[in-house]
C-alpha cells in the first residue's frame, strides 16, 4: 500500500511518533505517520497557520487506532521545504504529490478550516485519489466569511495565539466549552520533542492571499460542490466565530452524499471539544 519508507512502529502516539520527510516534485515534505499498518489511510490538513504540533493528541491517537493517520506541513508550512502557495487548488496539487510520493493510491482527507477549503479541491481535482472526505469548521468557495473583527487582528499577527485567544478563537463563550479549551490546550503541548517549526509570516500571507480568493463572492449557486461525489461528514460547531456554521449547512445541502454533525455550545474547534465523540463518529463513518 505504501512506498518510500516503512510505516512508523504501531506503538507510536502522537506525542512520540517521529517526524519524517518525503520529497516530491523538488518539495521535502515533512510528515508524521502513526497508527494501524493496515486499511484506508487518512491525511490531515490543518488549519490557517497550523502546523502538525496544532492537532489535538486526543484525535490523531483516536483515529490512529483503527487505521493509518498522516500529519503533513504543506509546502513552505512548518518543517517542509519549497514555497507556501496562495491558492487552494496549488495546495491540493501539493497533497496528491505528498500522496504519490508516499506510494498512497487511495486515502481518506479530513480537512480543519482552510484545510477543509483545500481538501475540497484534492476531492475536485484529484477525485482518483480520495474515497471519503471530512470537513470540519470550513466553509465552500463563495461561503460567508467571519466578520468578528477580533479574528483577525489575532489571527494574523506575527506573535502566536495565547490560551486566551486560542479559547477565543476555536470554542465557545459557555463555561463547558471554555474548560475544554484548557484541557485542549494542555494535550496540545504535551509533546516535547522533534516539534515541528512554527508558520512564518511569509507563509502565512500566502494562505491569506488564499483564502481572500476562496471568499471572493460567486454566483451563489455553489454548482463546484455538486461535483465532488464522494460520501462527506461535515463537522461545525453551534456557534464558530472563525469559519460561521452557515457555511457547514451550504457543504451538506449541496455536496451530493454529505452528511451534518453540529456540536452544541461550541466553535470552531468542535472536534477538539468533542473529540471523543468526533473519533468514534468519524471511524464510524471512515468504516
Amino acid at each position: 500500500m505504501t512506498a518510500g519508507g516503512a510505516f512508523a512502529a504501531p506503538t507510536a502516539t502522537h506525542n512520540t511518533v517521529p517526524n519524517q520527510f518525503v520529497e516530491a516534485d523538488g518539495v521535502r515534505y515533512a510528515y508524521r505517520q502513526l497508527g494501524s499498518q493496515t486499511g484506508v489511510p487518512v491525511i490531515l490538513l490543518q488549519h490557517f497557520r497550523g502546523n502538525m504540533d496544532y492537532w489535538d493528541p486526543a484525535l490523531t491517537d483516536g483515529l490512529a487506532k483503527q487505521r493509518p493517520v498522516y500529519l503533513f506541513d504543506n509546502a513552505g508550512v512548518g518543517l517542509s521545504g519549497g514555497e507556501t502557495p496562495d491558492s487552494f487548488e496549488a495546495m491540493a496539487d501539493n497533497v496528491a504529490a505528498f500522496a504519490r510520493a508516499r506510494g498512497l493510491t487511495q486515502v481518506d482527507v479530513l480537512g480543519f478550516s482552510i484545510g477543509g477549503m483545500v481538501a475540497q479541491e484534492v476531492a475536485l481535482r484529484h477525485p482518483e485519489l480520495v474515497r471519503k472526505l471530512i470537513l470540519a469548521g470550513t466553509a465552500p468557495r463563495g461561503g460567508v466569511p467571519g466578520n468578528d473583527p477580533k479574528v483577525p487582528a489575532i489571527a494574523l499577527r506575527e506573535t502566536i495565539a495565547s490560551q486566551e485567544e486560542t479559547a477565543y478563537l476555536f470554542f465557545d463563550p459557555a463555561p463547558s466549552s471554555q474548560q475544554a479549551a484548557r484541557d485542549f490546550w494542555e494535550r496540545r503541548h504535551q509533546r516535547s520533542e522533534g516539534l515541528d517549526k512554527l508558520a512564518s509570516m511569509k507563509a502565512i500571507n500566502a494562505q491569506g492571499a488564499a483564502l481572500g480568493k476562496w471568499n471572493s463572492p460567486g454566483d451563489g449557486t455553489f454548482s463546484q460542490l455538486n461535483h465532488i461525489s464522494q460520501p462527506t461528514l461535515v463537522v461545525n460547531g453551534s456557534k464558530d466565530v472563525m469559519v460561521p456554521t452557515q457555511n457547514s449547512f451550504t457543504l451538506q445541502q449541496h455536496i451530493p452524499n454529505a452528511k451534518l454533525l453540529i456540536y452544541p455550545n461550541s466553535g470552531h474547534g468542535a472536534l477538539f471539544q468533542y473529540s471523543d465523540d468526533f473519533v468514534n463518529q468519524a471511524n464510524a463513518f471512515l468504516d
